[in-house]
């Protein structure tokens, strides 16, 4: 394998991944709306970042053409079913049609745990809609569904320290759905690895694997973490249905990336956790590190941070 496209590589994952594909020995066609966007990358000797709008099916055709394979990351949580469809459903159509045009027999897609047509969630349905396309072409495939992601930089367990900097209480919608967070470097791993062998089982039609880490967790229990490691723990108090809902509401027009919105809280109507009927990233030479092992590396008192919150939030009042 000499050449590989990657989708949506500007990301949490896609940056990790970027690191790693040294490991291949081959060049990495980093595709991006703006090539600002790939400035941490750019470093890289192997990665070549290319400006394009991979949702223009023209420009993706031309792009894929000349690859040896193609790995799909680009995934949005927050939207409307139109944005749900056009990211995560109207794009795969695309990418199979100039996989085709382009004699491109290789795909490594990034799905979501729990993706499945009866979800609750839009994200979760339009996630099951796109891996049914993929698996009914004849392409080698390798389909990876990620718990939540954690490690250093990430908008999980980060997002929830920085909050308990400043609130003297956290009110919580889904406090008892389980998780089971997987480290971002182990997905990152398992994706090179499965870029470097092919398919985990050989056959034309690869398999799903369900990616997620040794630990199963409450919301509420992840929250508490964060708060203990980053040296601010604040108490934590599960809301009813209806509030929960209204609390997601709100935080979906709040300013930049909700925290929360009403499809994530849909999707936490079921836990986040592995089914055991799929493999795990095991099946692709990775053992899974434990969040509880990790988090302390990244998540670590900054009373500086701690104070500049404080005030910034004292100026508003």
């Amino acid at each position: 394998m000499k050449q590989i496209l990657l989708l949506g590589g500007t990301g949490f994952v896609g940056a990790h991944v970027c690191e790693k594909a040294g490991q291949l020995q081959c060049r990495l066609t980093l595709a991006t709306r703006r090539l600002e966007n790939a400035k941490p990358m750019q470093s890289l000797p192997w990665v070549d970042p290319v400006a394009v709008d991979v949702h223009d099916e023209a420009a993706l055709t031309r792009l894929v053409r000349g690859h040896d394979a193609v790995l799909n990351l680009v995934a949005i949580l927050h939207g409307d079913a139109a944005a749900f469809t056009k990211v995560h459903v109207d794009l795969p159509a695309k990418l199979l049609r100039a996989c085709a045009a382009g004699g491109v027999r290789r795909l490594v897609h990034i799905s979501a745990l729990g993706a499945a047509a009866d979800a609750p969630s839009m994200y979760q349905r339009s996630k099951a809609q796109a891996e049914a396309l993929l698996r009914a072409s004849d392409l080698d495939l390798t389909i990876l569904r990620p718990s939540v992601l954690f490690g250093a930089g990430d908008r999980f367990l980060n997002l929830f320290a920085k909050l308990q900097a400043f609130a003297p209480f956290v009110p919580l919608a889904g406090a008892r759905t389980r998780f089971q967070p997987v480290w971002v470097e182990d997905v990152a791993q398992a994706i090179v690895n499965a870029l470097r062998a092919g398919s985990a089982t050989g056959r034309s039609r690869g398999p799903v694997l369900e990616a997620c880490g040794p630990e199963l967790f409450t919301l509420r229990e992840l929250v508490q973490i964060a708060g203990r490691l980053s040296g601010h723990p604040r108490p934590v108090f599960a809301l009813p249905t209806a509030l929960g809902r209204l609390q997601a509401l709100l935080m979906e027009f709040g300013p930049g990336q909700p925290l929360m919105s009403r499809d994530n809280l849909e999707a936490m109507q079921t836990d986040n956790v592995a089914s055991g009927a799929l493999p795990g990233l095991e099946a692709l030479g990775v053992q899974v590190s434990a969040l509880s092992a990790i988090a302390p590396t990244y998540l670590q008192p900054a009373q500086a941070d701690v104070h500049l919150a404080r005030r910034r939030i004292a100026g508003r009042f």
